[in-house]
Formats: structure tokens, sequence, C-alpha cells
């Protein structure tokens, strides 16, 4: 390497016009057309180092403007770590710009959409096109990252971006219209130019590039939608949403949007009747102008004989959730949140106690798919007999007017650090993320952890954690899942959940808000006691604490970072029957006698599986989940799915034919899990063994 840098110096040394030179051993071979460093390359970049020892050699004038000419015409077959070089070499920066822009558009003319796009972003031609025509093919080629880095550094063509994405994505717009064009395209992918796909797009863009979500209102308005339709799930479907509950997000999420309060009033009428409609449109103040003419009949007839037959049937409720759910065994005088930095102080000094097990637990409002990471707004700490309740924000706002920021910070850190305080949780590593978003100072909290118990790892070892078992001892109700499961086998009731989507920012709380954030702190210390009581009847070691201080889940996510939805079944886990044994683990088989169908929203993880030489087919995102299931019976498939379709796809399979994937995590984690699980052998030779 030496010497060749050294022959190549002497030879620019005894050339009259170096840079003429350089182009014409370029023109004349095609060495540095490959990837890697070629001859081309290593020639091309020390010359770039010998012009900066001998600023007389660069060109200048007429006999420049030649030599850019016959260099901007090499560029798009140009591997890209020789396009820099040649750029500075070649003063492509001070060149005619119409110039440039021209040899660009003829670039894109000829289809060359990815060498038009990275010589425009190389030269910093973006401002002076059209960001809509440039990035259109690159998203068609599936081509994403290469359209963020073209609006990379230009906030206006970000804006324009992104209003152009929430235009394709209104319901009225043919997106054929914009795809029909590049039919012929190489690498086409018409399949990630759908409304849902696009929508994941413009969000995950509208946080990197910080932009305000009003810009996009077609796509704010679908995601509230989706919002809509799933709180009329979990209210009407699922049962596990209180009235006040829901009435406080349906009226947070539609606010004054005519459009959204137009969905409402139709989904009121389907799931209500238009009795119930009216109700519920008044309660929400909707425009009679907008509400279907029954529910606009019924609205003139209310009586407040309504209200006295809803309270009837809240009192019978509350009664019904004493017999059935896990209860506080504390007096409610013993809960107590604090809004002030001197009723914070008097609870420092008892959670901050050698020797002190202190149950750990955070709600935020849910975000349901919104921008953004989700802001903790109560901290609670459960002790034996008490248990506080800590306004984050109220805190947070109060120790910034008085200079004192640093004081919550500190507390927390204090908490987790200290070995001497055992300190429980479910999900902590989860809790801990929303934390550092909401104050920054607490980003490296995790890494400081000691004493930490997190029971999630308890999901993994518990016998008998069984979906199936919970369905059958509750009859027609939901069946438990994470925590309220663990305190179900454990305590011998479920948690009540009807509080967990709640709006947990809006103040005051709600009664049933406090009792549910006090019994999810509280009841980790009820789980602690026993399961260190008695281990091994719950098939866990004899030395309970050893095996679990210190360790903290391996799958951060699983718990809350649903925004507050209900923590799926450990992922990964089969949730068969009540365990009597051990179970074997299957027989070792090779990836080609595995075969599976991957669920819409697993894509990325079937992909993997593929290269890994499992037979794989993937369902396409229009089709619907039981598509799934119709698939794996006709071809003897395994399914792989996620959250609620895997309630409704594993009845519909043989036993040990549906497998529930963590979602939070990337398709090379999710790939190892399955897997594991059916104890598939990849070999080198299984990879890439079938077709991309």
């Amino acid at each position: 390497s030496r010497q060749l840098k050294e022959e190549i110096r002497r030879g620019f040394a005894r050339l009259e016009d170096p840079l003429a030179g350089l182009l014409a051993m370029l023109e004349s071979s095609s060495d540095w057309k490959g990837k890697g460093h070629s001859l081309g390359y290593c020639i091309t970049t020390e010359l770039q180092l010998w012009i900066k020892e001998h600023p007389a050699v660069p060109q200048s004038g007429t006999k420049l403007k030649k030599l850019q000419a016959r260099v901007l015409g090499m560029l798009s077959q140009c591997p890209a770590n020789l396009l820099d070089p040649l750029i500075s070499i070649y003063q492509l920066h001070t060149a005619d710009r119409n110039y440039l822009l021209e040899h660009v558009s003829h670039l894109y003319l000829q289809g060359d959409y990815k060498e038009a796009a990275i010589l425009s972003i190389k030269l910093k031609l973006q401002p002076d096109q059209d960001v809509e025509k440039m990035c259109t093919p690159l998203l068609l080629q599936d081509k994403t990252n290469l359209m963020e880095d073209y609006v990379g550094g230009y906030p206006e063509l970000q804006r324009k971006l992104l209003q152009t994405l929430d235009t394709w994505c209104d319901p009225s717009f043919n997106i054929r219209d914009i795809t029909r064009p590049y039919q012929g395209l190489s690498r086409y992918k018409p399949e990630k130019f759908n409304r849902r796909v696009l929508s994941k797009l413009v969000f995950r863009l509208l946080e990197r590039f910080n932009v305000d979500p009003a810009l996009c209102p077609n796509v704010i308005n679908q995601r509230h939608l989706r919002t809509l339709n799933y709180l009329f799930y979990k209210r009407f479907v699922e049962k596990t949403m209180t009235e006040e509950n829901w009435a406080d997000h349906i009226q947070s999420t539609v606010g004054e949007n005519r459009w959204l309060q137009g969905h409402l009033a139709q989904s009121l009428l389907r799931h209500c009747g238009a009795r119930g409609a009216a109700r519920w449109a008044r309660r929400c103040r909707l425009p009679p102008d907008i509400l279907p003419r029954a529910v606009a009949e019924e609205l003139q007839q209310l009586h407040l004989q309504d209200r006295v037959e809803e309270a009837t049937k809240a009192d019978n409720y509350e009664d019904s959730k004493k017999k059935d759910y896990y209860q506080l065994p504390i007096p409610r005088e013993n809960i107590h949140f604090l809004q002030s930095w001197e009723e914070t102080l008097q609870c420092w000094e008892k959670v901050l106690q050698p020797g002190q097990v202190v149950g750990v637990d955070m709600e935020w409002k849910p975000s349901f798919g919104m921008v953004g990471k989700p802001r903790v707004a109560l901290l609670q700490l459960a002790l034996k007999d008490e248990v506080f309740l800590l306004d984050l924000p109220r805190l947070l706002e109060q120790a910034e007017a008085e200079g004192e920021q640093e004081k919550l910070p500190r507390f927390i850190q204090m908490l987790y650090s200290d070995a001497a305080i055992t300190k429980l949780g479910y999900g902590m590593s989860g809790d801990l993320s929303s934390l550092a978003a909401t104050c920054s100072a607490l980003k490296d909290t995790e890494k400081q952890m000691q004493g930490v118990v997190d029971l999630l790892a308890v999901d993994k070892q518990v016998d008998g954690l069984s979906l199936e078992h919970s369905h059958e001892e509750r009859g027609l109700r939901q069946p438990e899942k994470g925590l309220s499961l663990l305190v179900q086998h454990v305590l011998g009731k479920p948690l009540d959940k009807t509080e967990q989507l709640s709006n947990w920012e809006k103040r005051p709380l709600r009664e049933e808000q406090i009792l549910y954030a006090a019994s999810d702190a509280y009841c980790l210390l009820e789980i602690y006691e026993r399961l260190c009581k008695d281990p091994e009847s719950f098939g866990l070691g004899s030395d309970l604490t050893e095996s679990l201080v210190g360790k903290q889940s391996k799958k951060p996510r699983a718990k809350k970072q649903l925004n507050k939805q209900e923590a799926p079944s450990p992922s990964g886990q089969e949730c068969q029957g009540p365990r009597r044994e051990p179970s074997r683990p299957p027989a070792p088989i090779s990836p080609r006698e595995f075969s599976v169908v991957c669920d819409n929203m697993l894509q990325g993880l079937g992909r993997y599986l593929r290269c890994l030489g499992v037979d794989v087919r993937l369902l396409d995102n229009e089709d619907d989940h039981r598509k799934a299931a119709e698939i794996a019976r006709q071809e003897g498939r395994v399914i792989l799915t996620s959250g609620l379709p895997y309630q409704t796809l594993r009845s519909q399979v043989g036993e040990g034919r549906c497998f529930s994937v963590n979602c939070s995590e990337k398709a090379k984690e999710q790939a190892l899990q399955v897997l594991k699980h059916f104890n598939v052998q990849v070999s080198l030779g299984d990879i890439f063994s079938r077709c991309q």
C-alpha cells in the first residue's frame, strides 16, 4: 500500500494536467465501478490529498468547466465512496447551478431516481427541486432512508414532504393517480404505498423532524378515528372501561372536530341504540345538525329517569367489583395524593429507610399511537401500611418555579441506586423509559439500579400462569393478562383494570383512579411477600430473593409501552393450560421442516425467518387476521401473531399451532424467540436457501 501511494504521487508529479489525467484513467477503466477500494478509488483519493499539498494544481475557467462536464457524466455510475472525492477534486460546488440541475433532471428522466437524489444531496440542490417529484419514486422503491436524507437539514422541505404524504392519506384521494406513471419501475413496491403504511411513516417523520402534527390533519384524524373505534371496543365489546373513564377519552379524542363528531354519533347509534346515543350526544355536546335522525328525535324526549337508572347500575357494578377483584387491604386514609414538596419530604423520610421494601409503579395518559413518548403523570410508592401517589407534573412545575429542578431526580436516583432498599416493579424498564422522557436528568437511572426485583421475570417462572385457566374461572369476562394474571394466581383475585386506560393527566383524579393506582403498586408488596414465604408451591427456587433481586426483565417494554394498554400475555409464551409438570422441549427440526404464516403486523419477522430458510407466508396489509387461520389449517402452518388477534386465532387451530410474538422487539429478537420455542436448529446451509 505504501509503495503504491508513492508510485501514484510520482505519477501525478510527472503529469502536466493531473485532473485531466485522472479522468482519462477512469474513463478507460471499469474497475472503479465496483464496490470496495478499487485501484481507481485509491488513485482518486490519493490525488485529493496530493492537491491539498499542491494548491497551484486546481484548474479554473473554461478548462475546468470542460472537466466538470466530463466528470458529471461519470457520477451516476460511481460507487458511493468515489462521489465526495470527485466532487471535491473537480470543484463541482462551484459549477453553474442551472447546469447541475439540468444534469440531475436528465438522470431523473432516464429513470435513475436514486442516482438523481444522491447527486442532489451531494451538490445541495434540493431547495431548487420539486420535493414531491423527487421523493415519490424513492418511496415506491422502498428507499425511505434516502428520502429522509434528501429533506434532512431543510425544514421547509420536510414540511412540504409531510403535507404531501398527508394529502395522499385523505380517504378521498386516489393513490393510483400517484403510482400509475411509475408502474414499470425496477424494484417497484406498490404495497408500500397504502394509507396504513404512509400513516406510520408520517408519524415517524413528525417525531424525527419535530414538526407540529397539526400540519397533517388527515393522518391525525385517521389516527383519532382508530382510537375512537378502539375505545368503543374496550367499552362495549371487552367491557373493560368504566363509563367515566371512557367518557374522558371520548371527549378528549373528538374535541370540536366535526368530522370525528359525525363518526362518534354513528358509532353511538350502532352500539347504544337511539336512546343511549341521544344520552351520550347530550353529554358530549354533539351539534344537533350532525346527529342521525333517530338520535336527534330521541334527544328531544330524554327524561331525568335516565340518570337515576344509570346511578343504580353504577352501585350494582361497585358491589360486584368488591366480590370479584383484588381489594386494597389498607384504609383509604392511608393513601396520600402528594402535590407539594412539603408533603413529599415526609414521603422521602419514610421511603428512604434501609431495609425498606417499596412497590413502585407509574401511570401516564395513553397516547393511542400519537407522536411522542409518554410522560409520567403519577408515581406510586407503596409501603406496608400506606401508599404515596406523587403528582409528577405538579411537583416538577413547582420545583422549576423555585429554581430547584434537581430535587425530584435526586430523590428518585437515591431510591433506585440504594441497594439497602428493595424496589418491586413489573416491567420496570418500560416505566423508567417513560420517566426519562418526563425528566431528562433521569435518563441513566436504569444503569445505576441496585436492589431491584422486577416481577415480570416471575411470569416466566411461576407454574400455572394461564389465560385459559383465568378465563374458565371468570366466565364471560376477558381473560387476565400480565400483572393482573400474576395477582390472580398468587393472591386469588385479579386486578380491576377498568381504570388502566384513564386520562392520568386530568386533575382532580377520580376516586376510582386513586384506588386503582394505589392497588397497582401495593399488590406488588403482597405478591413478593407470598412468593418469599412459599416459593416452592409456585414452582420457584427456594432462595427467591437471590434468584430475582437485581434481575430486570429482559423484555423491557412488555408491561406498558403500549401506552398503558393492558400488558400482553408474556410474549413468546404459548399460554396453554396449567402446567402439571415441566414440559419437555419439542424435538429439534430444521428450518426446511418448519412452515409458518405471519400476521400482517409481523412482516419484518417473516422476512427474517425466510432468510434463515423457514417456509413463510405473509398476510398482506389489507388481509383480515382470520385469513391466517384458514392458511394454517389448509397448509399445516404455525400462526405467528401478536396482541388481540392471538386470542381469536389460537382457538381456530390445534394446540401449540399459534404463537404470540412480542411486537415491541425487533425482527431479529422475535425470530430468535420463535426458533427457540419450536427448537428450530439453523445451519449455515439454511441461510438464504429460499428465494427472498
